[in-house]
């Protein structure tokens, strides 16, 4: 479940040790933007530390290495693959013969290491507009692959136009984007909410992001958290909808039926798919419970 991911600059001890507590799905430690350039080697060797010794939970733990046309990029994945990192971010991810080459690299380092092959996998940061033209060729680049991940900022200066909060600049991108990633089956994750002040209008980016089918959003702010998870919560009402779907398609199989009619709609394959998403993301936040036999209740 990757609802929100959390950027924590890589340089700053205090932030790397909140990670524990904070509330996000995924932990992503910084190597890239974040860090000056002078202290890149401080803060590989501090993230490197933190993964051996700080207790996460059950976050995933990723980091944005830096861009592979750099010196660090290389050392940063020898470094922090064997200290426990689950997931690499790529950034500026312009095709698939980028993340075919850093994919040849892990199995390098994983054999060295004696980690299991393909167990370290890969969000490729589209930012770029050649990265967008060829966003479903990195998407099935390699099976390392799990999620394309927007970022509005570089793309908005790759193409030359202003970044605004309504983000009408970036709809074209995020609508290839969701469509490159579902067609490949991984996760599509939306770009960050820049002003970590507004929190409702994060919620509302995150909101419209998750109705275009995204899986969750990209955030630089602890700020931004409660309002990523309340735009990716589904309703009461969807919640409802979902367990009467489920419901409705147990009979039509037992009764050796394809689709059936639930509030004057035909239900069929593609709506129990969409129905058991939606239990998915309210199991995940604390909505509803699964019940010992396998079937889903309200909390109370």
């Amino acid at each position: 479940m990757r609802r929100s991911l959390l950027f924590l600059p890589g340089n700053q001890p205090g932030m790397l040790q909140s990670g524990g507590v904070l509330p996000a799905d995924t932990l992503i430690f910084d190597l890239e933007d974040s860090v000056a350039a002078g202290e890149k080697d401080a803060a590989r060797e501090l993230v490197a530390s933190a993964l051996r010794s700080f207790d996460f939970g059950r976050r995933e733990l990723s980091a944005r290495i830096n861009d592979l046309e750099t010196k660090h990029a290389f050392t940063d994945l020898k470094t922090l693959i064997p200290a426990g990192i689950e997931t690499i971010m790529l950034p500026k991810v312009s095709g698939g013969d980028m993340v075919q080459q850093v994919a040849a690299l892990f199995d390098e380092i994983e054999l060295e290491h004696g980690i299991v092959k393909g167990r370290i996998k890969i969000i490729a940061l589209i930012e770029t507009a050649c990265g967008v033209e060829h966003a479903y060729e990195v998407a099935v680049a390699s099976p390392r692959v799990v999620a394309l991940a927007l970022g509005a900022e570089d793309l908005a200066a790759d193409l030359g136009c202003a970044r605004t909060k309504e983000g009408r600049e970036i709809f074209y991108s995020r609508s290839r984007l969701i469509i490159a990633a579902k067609a490949a089956g991984i996760e599509a994750l939306d770009t960050p909410f820049t002003d970590a002040r507004d929190t409702e209008g994060c919620y509302e980016d995150a909101l419209f992001a998750r109705s275009l089918g995204y899986a969750g959003k990209l955030c630089i702010s602890p700020h931004h958290l409660d309002s990523i998870h309340r735009a990716f919560m589904p309703s009461k009402a969807e919640i409802e909808f979902a367990l009467d779907v489920t419901e409705a398609m147990r009979r039509a199989k037992e009764d050796k039926r394809g689709a059936v009619s639930l509030r004057g709609k035909m239900i069929d394959l593609p709506v129990l798919l969409q129905a058991e998403r939606t239990l998915h993301l309210a199991r995940a936040a604390g909505l509803i419970q699964e019940e010992p036999d396998g079937e889903n209740n309200h909390e109370a």
